[in-house]
C-alpha cells in the first residue's frame, strides 16, 4: 500500500495476478527476482527488503503457472512535478525458463490496466543498459525511451 493510497488488489480471479503479502508469498518470489538482482543473498535478505519497501508503498506481485511462481513485478504509486501520478515498477521479470510464452506480457498489461484503474497519470520503469531483450520487449508493447537515469553509487 502507498502511504495516503488505498490499497489495490488485482481481482479474485485465481490464475490472475497476484500480491505477495505473506511472508511465504513473498519468501516464493525469490527465486525469480534473483534472477533479476543476483546480489541478493537469499530468502531471509529478500523478505527483509521487501517488507522495508512495502512500508515505503512498495508492492510486490506474482504470476504463477502450474504453481510455480514464473513472474514477479515490485511497483509503486508515486506524484511526480513531472508527470502527476505514476505507476513505477522497479521490478519486472519473468523466470528464464518461462520467457517468451506470454507470461511477462500478461504482467505488463494487467499492471498497466492497473494503473489506469488507479488514475495514473503515467507507466514507467528503468531498464538496466544490457538487458536487450527486455528493451526489445518495451518497444514491442509501445513503451519508449523517455529519459535517461543517470545513478551514483554511494559507498558499498
Amino acid at each position: 500500500m502507498v502511504i495516503g493510497m488505498p490499497a489495490h488488489a488485482f481481482g479474485d480471479d485465481p490464475t490472475d495476478i497476484k500480491l505477495a503479502d505473506s511472508d511465504a508469498a513473498i519468501e516464493r518470489c525469490y527465486d525469480v527476482m534473483h534472477e533479476l538482482r543476483p546480489k541478493l543473498k537469499d530468502t531471509a535478505e529478500f523478505l527483509t527488503l521487501v517488507r522495508r519497501q512495502q512500508a515505503e508503498g512498495f508492492t510486490l506481485a506474482f504470476l504463477e503457472s502450474h504453481g510455480t511462481v514464473v513472474t514477479v513485478a515490485g511497483y509503486r504509486l508515486q506524484h511526480m512535478l513531472a508527470t502527476g501520478l505514476t505507476m513505477y515498477v522497479d521490478d519486472l521479470v519473468t523466470g528464464s525458463a518461462y520467457r517468451s510464452q506470454g507470461h511477462g506480457k500478461r504482467m505488463l498489461d494487467r499492471l498497466i490496466a492497473q494503473a489506469r484503474t488507479l488514475g495514473c497519470n503515467t507507466f514507467s520503469l528503468d531498464s538496466g543498459t544490457h538487458r536487450m531483450d527486455a528493451h526489445a520487449f518495451y518497444f514491442r508493447e509501445r513503451m519508449r525511451i523517455s529519459s535517461f537515469h543517470f545513478m551514483l553509487p554511494l559507498g558499498e
